[in-house]
């Protein structure tokens, strides 16, 4: 059985899952947070030590500003309500993408950071105002500052992911079949799994269904 140390997850579907059953984009987003917790528990049950969650790209400033608004209240009383739980069950949480946020969230986001930066159970990386096209151009340029060879190994070390093994597996809720700019370098030998079920929707049994097919994949890297 193949070993599963990193599962990658893009949590698509919130808004349309809001609009179909509950007529609001924003009460999608909502419940999207009960499916992240139940997710966090699943990965300690299966004893995952990386888990990263795509939440907010560099993309998504093109929606409304009401919604952006929302997201990011959201995002804040998520913080303030669940990082000391989140302490006690020795998680550790760390911030992909840029902080370009409000005082406020940014210093929730480095203290959330600060607090748990020592926990060892499991890491939560969480992907916000993050763009994988970015993150390479970053790398790039730190390297040319550095004047550092450039190597896999060494762009691997400039990423905002470095000391973070790639991911094993990669999951897409929503029933749509992109990546979406979402660690384009680091899930080149993942496997991935689109799943029609919107982000709200999707549950325990489907991600241990899923983490149960990854299991008995045959992964070659290339080999035969």
């Amino acid at each position: 059985m193949n070993p599963l140390k990193h599962v990658a997850i893009i949590m698509d579907g919130n808004g349309r899952w809001g609009k179909k059953y509950k007529n609001s984009r924003n009460a999608g987003h909502k419940a999207g947070l009960n499916t992240v917790e139940k997710i966090i528990r699943e990965t300690i049950k299966n004893r995952i030590s990386f888990l990263t969650l795509f939440a907010f790209s560099t993309e998504n400033w093109k929606r409304p500003k009401k919604e952006i608004n929302y997201l990011f209240n959201l995002l804040e009383n998520f913080l303030v309500d669940k990082i000391e739980d989140l302490h006690k069950q020795n998680i550790k949480l760390k911030i992909l993408g840029s902080k370009r946020f409000s005082p406020k969230l940014n210093n929730l986001l480095n203290n959330s950071e600060k607090k748990t930066s020592k926990n060892t159970k499991l890491q939560i990386n969480l992907a916000l105002n993050y763009g994988s096209k970015l993150e390479l151009i970053e790398a790039f340029k730190k390297m040319n500052r550095k004047k550092t060879t450039i190597s896999e190994k060494n762009l691997s070390l400039n990423l905002q992911t470095k000391n973070i093994p790639d991911p094993d597996l990669l999951i897409r809720t929503g029933d749509t079949k992109r990546l979406s700019n979402f660690l384009l370098w680091q899930i080149a030998y993942s496997e991935i799994f689109f799943e029609k079920k919107l982000w709200p929707a999707f549950n325990e049994k489907d991600y241990n269904r899923i983490i149960r097919e990854y299991k008995n994949i045959k992964r070659n890297f290339g080999k035969i």
